[in-house]
């Protein structure tokens, strides 16, 4: 026997090594934006999810700025300590005015809003049921809470009514949990149908818009406008370190709801509130969202140029389904997914291999953003085709 309580670790790395799954950081030497920096390095970004290019815009830099010689840099306490400042407030308001939401209670990152709706509102008398390829933050809080967790496959509305029809009198609570961007995939969940099924089982139904909020939709309220069930009672919950190019999470739905989670919620309760910079620039990117619809009509226009060249000249290469700016291709393992980053990579092309256990099957991911140009995603596509894939 090993006397070394920390052996394992070094053993734990080894396979990781071995299954070609380790991971390390890439270093970014510049501002956010269609090409970058990378150890050094210029090349075109297709791996960041910035995709309406605000990381970096003049507006978001200067409200963040003002913001720190007005509040300093951090808000030194929670929210219902010493934390609290108007510009919370005002995000919260902008939130849910966009969605058309009654209330919305920003948090501190998207991680922690999941985690802290999650166990908020179920526990372990409850049932939640779980789309297979959700986020790990979903996942995470549906175990954090203790409840009965059921995934069910991957967008499967069939699947998931035979499981509510079996299960679903057994408990006190249900709550239908899923993306509604899937962030390795592209795909869209069915929400209609969720939303249709979660009253037919008297449910309660929390989406993530991560990947959707500044994208989908005709304001780029989310995939619930995309839908077209602005209105229908559900939890949304979202992102600020995305499309809107900060940081920290929202909750939007009633004034109940989020009057609940105010008091609830352990990850909004005990943790430090997001900081005056970031809130200040999340408020500026959904002012530029809501005023400046070209940004997301470019998006759109460069998500179609990209797919018409790879019909035009990868007309084997197989794409994931996708309805959003993520456009993935499957690869066998993940040594061949990492052999094919690092030649994207010494052509000039930033686009990391996703391997296991972030997906079940190993692929190259691509994200578009508005600040990409003609050229650049002609060149993505002429490497795809030298490669071969």
């Amino acid at each position: 026997m090993n006397n070394n309580p920390y052996a394992w670790i070094q053993e734990s790395l080894t396979t990781i090594h071995r299954a070609d799954w380790y991971r390390s950081v890439q270093t970014i030497n510049s501002l956010p934006g269609a090409t970058v920096l990378l150890s050094g390095q210029k090349v075109i970004n297709f791996a960041s999810n910035d995709y309406l290019g605000l990381a970096a815009d003049e507006s978001l830099k200067t409200s963040a700025i003002q913001a720190i010689q007005q509040f300093g840099t951090g808000s030194t306490g929670s929210r219902l300590l010493s934390g609290h400042r108007e510009l919370h407030r005002e995000l919260e308001q902008a939130i849910a005015s966009t969605k058309q939401t009654e209330d919305a209670v920003v948090f501190s990152s998207g991680y922690l809003a999941n985690i802290g709706t999650i166990t908020a509102l179920i526990g372990k008398r409850d049932l939640i049921l779980s789309d297979q390829y959700n986020h790990s933050s979903l996942k995470n809080g549906a175990v954090l809470s203790g409840a009965t967790i059921i995934e069910y496959p991957h967008c499967d509305i069939a699947a998931l009514t035979a499981k509510l029809q079996q299960q679903r009198q057994k408990y006190r609570r249900c709550l239908i949990i899923t993306d509604s961007v899937f962030s390795m995939d592209g795909d869209l969940c069915p929400l209609p149908e969720l939303l249709d099924l979660a009253e037919e089982f008297s449910c309660m139904l929390l989406i993530d818009e991560a990947h959707a909020t500044g994208v989908m939709g005709k304001t780029g309220a989310g995939c619930v406008e995309h839908f077209d069930c602005t209105g229908r009672e559900l939890i949304q919950i979202g992102t600020l370190s995305k499309a809107l190019g900060s940081l920290g999470g929202y909750v939007a739905g009633s004034h109940t709801l989020i009057d609940f989670l105010r008091n609830r919620a352990p990850s909004w309760i005990y943790t430090t509130a997001l900081s005056p910079a970031d809130t200040a620039a999340a408020l500026a990117a959904i002012k530029i969202v809501q005023q400046e619809p070209e940004r997301r009509q470019q998006l759109w226009a460069n998500v179609d140029y990209l797919k018409q060249l790879i019909k035009e000249n990868l007309p084997n290469l197989k794409i994931l389904p996708t309805e959003s700016p993520i456009l993935c291709f499957p690869l066998p393992d993940a040594a061949t997914a990492l052999t094919a980053g690092k030649h994207l990579r010494e052509a000039g092309i930033f686009a990391p291999a996703i391997r296991p256990p972030t997906v079940p099957t190993s692929r190259m991911r691509i994200t578009m953003m508005t600040t990409h140009e003609k050229r650049h995603i002609e060149k993505l596509v002429a490497v795809l085709k030298s490669m071969q894939v």
